[in-house]
């Protein structure tokens, strides 16, 4: 049985308790090791690779993820579907802690990260004006609602650096600018997954109100970890559903997202390149 859907699990979500045969995998990518091994198992009937965004032990900062091998990692183990959690502050007194919201935009604050597998020779510029894939998403509200969480369907991330939390400036201007819910992971992740003509949605589970709530103006890990045990297991379910809704073959435009996006000549394109990146370009250039 192939292994059509991936998912990356975020501070709190390290494994999922659903996954039997289960068998863990090192993949290695042009472009360093993953997180972690990818846990391989079946989740409701169908083959899934789990991969923990932070490693094993929660050791990896947001801003030493190398978001290219994880999503590499992914597209060489056949993935077409990846559904990530992580865990979020909340932008809006509407948008409870232990709520799930499933964002449709991304706002970037990350300073430098490479989120591209692109460059040395060969330039791409895919369309990106929709971060996610709306189908993917759509079944993971669905799934969340099915379980019982209370969730918000569409909504902006604001991808900041960290590892520090904001300070009430930041946060009061990111309040004012109409943004939703703060992380620090999904951009990268999504930038990559639709070069990799992978589909893309995420779980921002709600964890804190940032520092701009009177009741949080002291954001702190201990009230973080509480919340994301609680949310842990509602993730788990919700991941569980969505898998079971999900259908093949995918009919979204995520799956030809490169289709017009290459503008270097192929001939001019590096070998070493064109090796690298031959599960990712290889319908397009030979």
């Amino acid at each position: 049985m192939s292994i059509t859907i991936g998912i990356i699990g975020g501070s709190g979500l390290y494994d999922m308790a659903e996954l039997t045969d289960r068998e863990e995998r090192q993949v290695s990518t042009p472009f360093g090791d993953p997180s972690s091994a990818y846990v391989l198992g079946t989740l409701r009937g169908k083959r899934v690779a789990f991969l923990a965004r932070h490693g094993v032990g929660h050791r990896i900062m947001p801003s030493e993820l190398n978001f290219r091998a994880n999503i590499y990692g992914f597209k060489a183990l056949g993935v077409e579907y990846i559904l990530s959690a992580s865990a979020v502050g909340s932008l809006k007194e509407e948008y409870k802690p232990l709520d799930i919201l499933v964002p449709d935009q991304f706002f970037d604050r990350t300073k430098g990260r490479i989120s591209t597998f692109f460059g040395n020779g060969l330039v791409a510029h895919i369309a990106f004006a929709h971060p996610v894939c709306a189908h993917l998403s759509a079944v993971a509200a669905d799934a969340a609602e099915a379980v019982g969480a209370t969730v918000h369907r569409g909504g902006t991330y604001v991808n900041m650096e960290g590892p520090q939390f904001s300070t009430l400036a930041e946060s009061k201007l990111y309040r004012s600018w109409g943004m939703d819910v703060i992380g620090m992971t999904n951009l990268q992740e999504a930038k990559l997954a639709r070069e990799a003509e992978i589909c893309y949605a995420t779980l921002a589970l709600v964890t804190d109100y940032d520092c701009w709530h009177p009741d949080h103006d002291s954001v702190t890990v201990d009230l973080i970890v509480a919340n994301l045990m609680q949310n842990a297991a509602t993730a788990q379910k919700t991941i569980a559903e969505a898998v079971s809704r999900l259908k093949m073959p995918r009919d979204c435009g995520c799956k030809d997202a490169l289709a017009t996006a290459i503008i270097t000549r192929p001939e001019q394109i590096p070998d070493k390149v064109k090796k690298d990146l031959q599960i990712i370009v290889g319908k397009y250039i030979q």
